[in-house]
């Protein structure tokens, strides 16, 4: 440190340091190497004017002027600390570290116009430039001139086409997932008309839940939080319903995307669960502390913010969350710009504003005076207490306590224990031998208890006996685990049953009276025990459904009675599970947008300058003033993602579109258009597709119809007498085959039903279960007993977020942890064993085979042929029917079938 003094006042009686004479070789010999043009370690540059006095990413600025001892840049070169010691080789000389210092002091005076370096516009990229279609329409044959031309500037030329089987495998594979059935194959040789077969698979439900699963890869659906606990969105598939609607309806794109951002305005309240898609903590999760909590809401705003930009513009706009980003124009305070946009974003459930929704709605509301009436009937079937008939477990919802009939003034529930905190009851009903609720207040019964906590309006003791269920008007008693409340009519009654509930509603499971007592006073002062927990089943906390009614101990006159009522609330209760199901859906709530700030480092902790809603500054100068509205910033955001000048919006859809017919984009990264991603094979076709994708009014179905009725299609993927070009191209960019590749999982799974003959087409809705538990911390085991309901097509699978499918995760299907806009595709050992030997496997050969049998009879040759009809659209050759017949002899069909499920030829595109 005296030394530094030294330098400090020395500096004073100095000539004045001239930054190209005395500076810059300082920085040229000792800084360029880790901070000039091709690095620039903490994110600082000392070789370009500008970027050296912005500074580095944690301790910008560097250079203070006229303040050496202020600036990091000093303090670096200076420190006795080896950790923090620049440059790492070694110490500067003292006469190098006196100029510098000096420099700084004097002013850091750097004259404009001095640098060496030119700072690269980051703006002059490819993917931000305007479409370059205008006037470059090709002729004759679009996409096959634009290939054709590459083609020839490389020495190549397009193969032969593709026999008519394999390109009808192919466009059914890549349009619906499925392979064609043997009267699809036999109609398409008969007419060869590939344009009706085309508008055919785009016509099928089936396209949707196809493409569907494409989006929801990139954006990263799942039916669980994730995390640790993991915990199940019960809500979220009506979003996954709604892309596959969107896909089949052919919904313009640029709405597409305005839905997904701002549906609640557009009557599609469920493409909002786009927004929040992501995994999330819950707030059983966050620490208590107010750093966790703005840490965590942070975290969640940058999942939609990271979304918004991969998915629709093809950027890693999250790169800019700590610091500018380091390859692409986006600024950190681009970045908090398009967090305040989406600022009023929370993720959770909200009310389906559809008419299906308020038709269930209504539903459900008209079962329940019915369900109220049956629940009271059969109340008066439940075993008498003390019976020896096992009663009833304890719960939250609904308890009936049957005794023999006793007169009674006064009627005193005694709550001995709860689940946890105070006791609560929402409604204590008394009943007298006529059915009759006898403690009601409107009888004139009167009510009182050995304390309650008041809470205006919603824990109240004159709820007790209103006549009206759930937590909104129930009696707290005030001792934690205990507690009495007291019912007394007007006139002495005849009662024989005491109903009681925490929460007829279903909502709340806490509080829980889990060990009780019910005494009966009588008109001289007696009282009298006439029921209490000890005969019932033990209480279970994970238990919340009503419990069943128990007909033992009931008389057979009983029991004839009972059975018609327990049938029909069984079938009411489903109609309203049904009903509550269609009307949430996991969208996101919205609430007053957050005040955003710039973060330095991206640290809550650290706010400076408060921004408001702006667009990347790269791509236009969209700006909203702070006042903005909440569903008004999404509305603005989403107009000017959808805008047709915008110069990514189309290009990215394009691309993905492409990717999907030929299994690698135009663009290889079809999520990063920026300067890490790569370059377009073919720019001027890309640019061409996404010209036309808008003159279509951005129709996807137009773009699969240009794509696959091109020659370049319907190529053969035999590269045998091409080994020239597969020299020159051997990753296939150009196109001079059809490069062949492997089924996604789903495909593989989806497709072995349907050769089986057990796939189930049932469309929408909850989804079914592949493991045992639909969320938790672990444990999944897989369920594997067979049903129509889960033979459903994957794409309908509860999907358990990092939980890969037992048999088809190894098929690289992605588990949503994170966006998945590849498909990798790995050959393991695993695959073959799983395809081979799980019970998935087994069962649906045997139903492959009983199909088989089924349609041509015992014949084995007709077996064989039969069952290569099916599962791979042609006849078998000779030498393998010759090969097959006596292993199908000895060992079944079944063998066969499961032989073919294995096959390259069943698992791939051809």
């Amino acid at each position: 440190m005296r030394f530094l003094c030294f330098l400090l006042t020395s500096s004073a009686i100095a000539a004045p340091i001239d930054f190209v004479r005395d500076v810059r070789p300082i920085f040229q010999k000792h800084c360029y190497e880790c901070h000039g043009e091709k690095k620039q370690k903490s994110g600082l540059r000392l070789d370009i004017k500008s970027e050296a006095f912005k500074g580095g990413d944690k301790h910008a600025p560097d250079i203070i002027a006229s303040k050496a001892k202020d600036s990091p840049l000093i303090h670096f070169v200076t420190t006795d600390d080896e950790d923090e010691l620049m440059p790492p080789k070694g110490k500067l000389a003292a006469v190098e570290v006196e100029t510098l210092t000096r420099w700084v002091n004097e002013g850091a005076v750097w004259p404009d116009g001095v640098d060496l370096a030119k700072l690269e516009d980051r703006r002059d990229h490819w993917s931000f430039k305007p479409l370059r279609s205008e006037g470059q329409r090709a002729k004759g044959g679009e996409i096959d001139a634009f290939i054709d031309s590459k083609l020839k500037e490389n020495g190549l030329h397009r193969s032969r086409d593709a026999d008519p089987v394999t390109w009808l495998r192919r466009v059914t594979f890549d349009l619906i997932g499925l392979p064609p059935t043997p009267e699809e194959v036999a109609e398409f040789l008969k007419n060869k008309d590939h344009a009706a077969v085309v508008e055919r698979l785009l016509a099928s439900p089936r396209y949707g839940e196809r493409w569907a699963q494409h989006w929801l890869d990139v954006v990263r659906y799942a039916d669980t939080h994730g995390f640790e606990v993991n915990t199940e969105r019960p809500n979220a598939w009506p979003y996954r319903d709604y892309v596959i609607r969107a896909f089949n309806n052919d919904t313009p794109y640029d709405r597409f995307i305005k839905e997904q951002l701002v549906g609640d305005a557009m009557g599609q309240d469920a493409a909002t669960g786009f927004l929040v898609t992501a995994s999330v903590l819950l707030p059983g999760q966050i620490g208590k502390d107010e750093p966790s909590k703005r840490l965590a809401r942070q975290d969640s705003i940058d999942e939609i913010v990271v979304n918004i930009g991969q998915t629709f513009l093809g950027l890693s706009i999250g790169c800019a969350r700590c610091h500018d980003h380091k390859f692409d124009p986006i600024s950190a305070k681009d970045y908090y710009a398009m967090q305040a946009f989406v600022a009023g974003v929370e993720y959770g459930d909200r009310d389906l504003r559809t008419p299906e929704a308020e038709a269930a709605r209504a539903e459900a509301k008209r079962l329940q005076p019915r369900l109220a009436e049956i629940d009271k009937e059969l109340a008066r079937f439940v075993p008498l207490v003390k019976s020896g008939a096992e009663r009833p477990m304890i719960n939250a919802r609904e308890n009936a306590d049957r005794f023999a009939s006793i007169k009674a003034k006064r009627v005193r529930f005694t709550i001995k224990t709860t689940n946890n905190l105070e006791p609560c009851i929402d409604e204590l009903e008394v009943f007298n031998t006529g059915g009759e609720n006898v403690a009601l207040a409107t009888a004139g019964t009167q009510r009182k208890s050995g304390g309650d906590i008041g809470v205006a309006e919603r824990h109240e003791l004159r709820f007790i006996n209103d006549g009206r269920y759930g937590n909104g008007r129930s009696w707290m008693a005030a001792e934690k685990g205990k507690g009495w409340v007291e019912l007394e009519f007007n006139q002495e009654q005849t009662i024989e049953r005491v109903v009681w509930g925490r929460d007829r509603e279903g909502k709340f499971t806490d509080r829980l009276a889990i060990d009780y007592q019910i005494e009966i006073g009588d008109s001289a002062g007696q009282w009298h025990t006439v029921a209490d927990a000890s005969d019932r089943q033990k209480f279970d906390p994970k238990n919340k459904k009503l419990a069943k009614p128990n007909l033992t101990g009931l008389s057979p006159d009983e029991t004839k009675r009972a059975k018609p009522l327990i049938q029909e609330k069984a079938d009411i209760e489903a109609k309203i599970r049904a009903a509550e199901n269609a009307q949430k859906v996991f969208a996101g709530t919205f609430r007053t947008p957050d005040d955003i700030h710039l973060l330095n480092r991206g640290d809550p902790e650290q706010p400076k300058e408060p921004v408001t809603p702006a667009v990347l500054t790269a791509l236009g100068d969209l700006k909203l003033p702070k006042e903005s509205a909440e569903q008004q910033r999404r509305q603005a955001l989403a107009e000017w993602i959808a805008s047709p000048q915008n110069p990514l919006t189309a290009r990215v859809m394009v691309n993905r579109i492409w990717q999907g017919h030929f299994g690698t984009g135009l663009v290889p990264t079809p999520s990063d258009f920026g300067h890490l991603g790569m370059k377009p094979s073919h720019p001027e076709l890309l640019d061409w597709l996404a010209a036309e994708f808008i003159r279509s009014g951005w129709s996807v179905k137009r773009m699969h119809r240009l794509i696959v009725m091109s020659a370049v299609y319907r190529q053969s993927s035999d590269m045998s007498d091409s080994s020239d070009a597969a020299a020159k191209d051997a990753d296939v960019r150009l196109l001079w085959r059809f490069p062949s590749r492997r089924l996604e999982a789903e495909s593989i799974r989806d497709s072995m039903l349907v050769v089986s003959g057990q796939l189930n087409l049932n469309m929408h809705g909850r989804g079914f279960n592949l493991f045992d538990q639909r969320g938790g911390l672990s444990g999944f085991d897989p369920i594997e007993t067979f049903t129509p309901d889960n033979q459903r097509r994957m794409i309908y699978a509860h999907k358990v977020r990092r939980e890969p499918e037992t048999v088809f995760g190894a098929f690289d299907c992605p588990d949503a942890g994170q966006s998945t806009a590849i498909r990798r595709a790995s050959t393991t050992p695993i695959q073959a064993l799983n395809l081979f030997n799980s019970l998935f496997t087994l069962a649906q050969a045997d139903a492959f085979a009983s199909r088989v049998k089924k349609e041509v009879g015992g014949d084995i040759a007709k077996q064989i042929a039969h069952a290569y009809q099916l599962a791979l659209s042609r006849e078998p050759t000779r030498e393998e029917l010759d090969e097959t017949q006596p292993i199908v002899r000895q060992h079944g069909i079944a063998t066969l079938c499961r032989a073919l499920f294995n096959s390259n030829e069943f698992l791939f595109v051809p």
